[in-house]
């Protein structure tokens, strides 16, 4: 093919794509603040971070300070009365000044919460199946978060949940690479839900190929076969991600159209003996921890797309036009997340400031 002038290059492609205004517009990130942040049901929190009566945390939707809150008997959600700091212990008596959230705790104990004052789907039906994949490696047993870290990272948050949607990224993890590039690999199946979900078929992945991982089938989570991968990718921006002996979630926060913090928790089971623990740990932070070998790339590579379409930058069309059979490689994530998108701000992904 030859070489794309400007004019080119600006042309509408014969295939499904988006417009790069969906990234970088202030106007659009507002409005997405406003019409699906303050709408849908967030995972806020494990319940595990706040396993004693009157134990809290606090965090923030749509520009909202709330509070998360152990009342003993259950977990509640609230407009934050004022309580400082990130987390603590607090009188339970403080619950009584401020509204009350919807609040539920589903899939492996996190607790969902939402600004919207009348949902009209619980979260079992605003997840619909999406997390059926795992249900019963993470339900059957008490979960418990060993780690935690965030990061605030300059670019759109939708280009952290690209990176889960089209996973022909893997191939600048060299982990991935070597332990998991096989024919059952690139069939993976790619499953879209209502609501805008997604979730991700497992295979084996073969750890005994890079020096030093070593076999993690002895800590499969329940009724998980063992090195199997599964992920869920949850509408706006929420992952999870079951790799063998280790669970992670990410949450996200937007905060502007070039910038989004992201929470990272990784799991393991309540039951684990000091030993089972620690290996569990060493299994996640070889991975994802903040020096392991695949979360680095990750973020390196959405922080160079974020300089790419930061406000400011010249529009341009990204293509979503790979079709595979439903596969991990097919567009068909990104296509039904955009979709999405667009039903929730009336707008056309392709078109989003309505330019002629």
């Amino acid at each position: 093919m030859g070489a794309r002038n400007h004019k080119n290059w600006l042309a509408e492609p014969s295939v499904e794509y988006i417009s790069s205004e969906c990234y970088s517009s202030q106007e659009i990130y507002e409005k997405e603040i406003k019409l699906i942040f303050a709408k849908v049901w967030i995972p806020i929190i494990h319940k595990s971070e706040i396993k004693n009566p009157g134990d809290y945390r606090t965090s923030t939707i749509a520009f909202q300070s709330i509070i998360i809150i152990n009342l003993g008997d259950r977990i509640g959600c609230y407009i934050n009365p004022g309580v400082k700091g990130v987390s603590g212990n607090i009188d339970l008596a403080l619950t009584h000044t401020s509204r009350e959230l919807h609040c539920e705790v589903k899939h492996g104990g996190m607790v969902w919460t939402t600004l919207n004052p009348n949902p009209t789907q619980s979260v079992e039906e605003w997840t619909d199946g999406a997390f059926d994949c795992i249900a019963t490696a993470i339900d059957t047993e008490e979960l418990e978060v060993f780690h935690y870290h965030k990061a605030i990272i300059p670019t759109n948050y939708k280009l952290w949940h690209d990176t889960n949607s089209e996973f022909y990224h893997d191939f600048m993890h060299y982990f991935n690479r070597i332990t998991g590039f096989n024919d059952e690999y690139f069939a993976r199946p790619c499953t879209g839900f209502d609501n805008g979900h997604v979730n991700v078929g497992s295979f084996e992945v073969q750890y005994d190929k890079f020096e030093g991982a070593g076999d993690r089938g002895a800590l499969s989570f329940p009724g998980l076969p063992p090195n199997q991968w599964y992920m869920v990718d949850l509408f706006p921006g929420y992952n999870f991600n079951l790799r063998g002996s280790a669970f992670r979630s990410d949450s996200i926060t937007p905060l502007g159209p070039n910038s989004v913090m992201i929470e990272f928790r990784g799991y393991g089971l309540l039951k684990d003996t000091p030993e089972e623990r620690q290996q569990r740990i060493d299994h996640h932070n070889t991975i994802w921890g903040p020096f392991g070998r695949n979360l680095c790339e990750d973020l390196l590579g959405v922080t160079g797309q974020g300089v790419a379409m930061a406000p400011g930058t010249e529009r341009r069309n990204i293509l979503h036009g790979r079709h595979e059979n439903n596969t991990i490689h097919d567009e068909v994530g990104m296509r039904h997340f955009y979709a999405e998108w667009g039903r929730y701000l009336n707008i056309d992904p392709a078109n989003p400031l309505n330019k002629g």
